[in-house]
């Protein structure tokens, strides 16, 4: 039996960090709210490491299992919704190489794509609103405005996708009060004159920001969407953020929630997939 109605997933990179995966689940079932349709949180890779004990007994869904499964059961229509800010290369070059693999073995099947968070060259404006609004709640919970704002993002060694978190701090200075300097960094770089474009890392940005200052208020705002190694509880960033005010007396870092977080994100995620439905 074929069955015609697509079958959407809402796809992520994935991790082995059980609140990833917990996160993803949110999204996919605000995302069904908001959108009428049923959503599948499924990652790329990853997650499908994490013990069932940490996941409610519901194991984790990976791309290539998950898809081969509905092949199985007749599905031949599916849309993939990228929880990704930019055309990485898990969407460019993972996703297509598994889709050549289940073609040989189930024969042709559809799969449409649909658009990342910000598309470029028009970007995606929302996505700096998001950050603007939780940089708010930061110096609400300080009490007064920062000094700088931190835009931090995994880093990566494609420039279309740093692009995007360039595009976000150029907006998102559009929002905050005049006088409050936006820096950028990032969590990974690779090793090489060649990933310049990346910027500095999150440790390096933090101890120029703090040169020549007694007194600093650093918000640390989060382009990333699920918690994970660097992103949440557990996660890096609040290390380096705690080890920089523990070797610069008078900085104070607020970290901001997580994209996945805001309700906006749920309307970017409904526009793009009304677009391809």
């Amino acid at each position: 039996m074929v069955v015609s109605e697509p079958v959407v997933l809402l796809v992520d990179n994935g991790s082995s960090r059980a609140a990833a995966t917990r996160a993803l689940r949110d999204v996919a079932q605000r995302l069904s709210v908001a959108s009428g349709w049923p959503i599948s949180p499924v990652s790329l890779q990853h997650a499908d490491k994490v013990p069932l004990s940490e996941l409610d007994g519901v194991a984790a869904e990976v791309l290539p299992a998950f898809l081969g499964k509905q092949l199985e059961q007749g599905r031949r229509r599916f849309v993939v919704l990228p929880l990704f800010f930019g055309r990485s290369r898990a969407l460019t070059g993972f996703i297509p190489q598994q889709l050549e693999l289940l073609t040989q073995r189930f024969g042709a099947f559809e799969l449409k794509q649909a658009a990342p968070l910000s598309p470029l060259p028009e970007g995606e404006p929302r996505l700096a609103r998001i950050l603007a609004d939780h940089v708010q709640q930061c110096t609400e919970t300080a009490g007064r405005n920062p000094d700088r704002v931190i835009v931090v993002d995994h880093g990566s060694p494609i420039p279309q996708v740093t692009a995007v978190r360039e595009h976000v701090a150029e907006v998102l200075q559009t929002y905050i009060p005049a006088g409050i300097a936006i820096d950028q960094a990032v969590m990974e770089k690779r090793i090489g004159a060649e990933y310049d474009f990346n910027g500095l890392l999150l440790t390096e940005q933090l101890a120029a920001a703090v040169t020549g200052r007694n007194r600093l208020l650093v918000v640390v705002a989060m382009l990333f969407l699920l918690p994970g190694r660097h992103a949440g509880a557990g996660g890096d960033i609040a290390d380096i953020c705690r080890d920089a005010e523990v070797s610069h007396p008078g900085l104070e870092v607020r970290i901001s929630p997580l994209v996945g977080n805001h309700p906006l994100l749920i309307d970017i995620l409904k526009e793009r997939l009304d677009a391809v439905l």
